[in-house]
């Protein structure tokens, strides 16, 4: 793909994710201090404050298997937690984590720069068995699938616990 075209998809992405964002927001009483995260060995959904970097301990034990799961509504209903889906797992590479965590606790910027961090974020479907780089052209394609019209038309709309 020619970079023109990349930069114009990832604007396009970008301006989409911008809007939605700030639908989901403008529609709530603020963010929640808490988002949601899967416990790949259980299965299932959980809350956990949101400044958490994954991989975290998970559900059921001290074993890192939890990650960090956006769930949205394709309704664009979020209060209805019967139309709750994920919309994809994201966790990251762990020299991005612990650069994070010491950023972090010693109160200053982390060294890695942006585009740097960008390619130890990981991401995948649930039903995906492997992680892929979120800067990737994959990245890209599960990040952005769910911001696709949904149910008669609606826009969809982020969860969060």
């Amino acid at each position: 793909m020619k970079p023109a075209v990349q930069i114009a998809v990832a604007a396009v992405l970008l301006a989409g994710a911008t809007y939605l964002t700030w639908r989901h927001f403008a529609a709530s009483a603020g963010p929640s201090e808490q988002a949601f995260f899967y416990d790949l060995s259980e299965k299932k959904l959980f809350p956990a404050p949101r400044g958490l970097v994954p991989p975290i301990a998970g559900m059921n034990d001290a074993v890192e298997d939890g990650v960090r799961a956006v769930v949205f509504s394709p309704t664009g209903r979020p209060e209805d937690k019967r139309t709750w889906q994920i919309a994809y797992l994201e966790t990251y590479a762990p020299e991005l984590k612990r650069e994070l965590e010491a950023a972090r606790s010693s109160g200053e910027a982390p060294r890695l720069s942006r585009t740097a961090a960008q390619g130890l974020r990981r991401v995948r479907l649930e039903s995906d068995p492997e992680w892929v780089a979120l800067d990737s052209p994959e990245g890209e394609r599960i990040v952005s699938r769910w911001t696709q019209l949904g149910v008669g038309g609606q826009t969809p709309a982020i969860c969060t616990p």
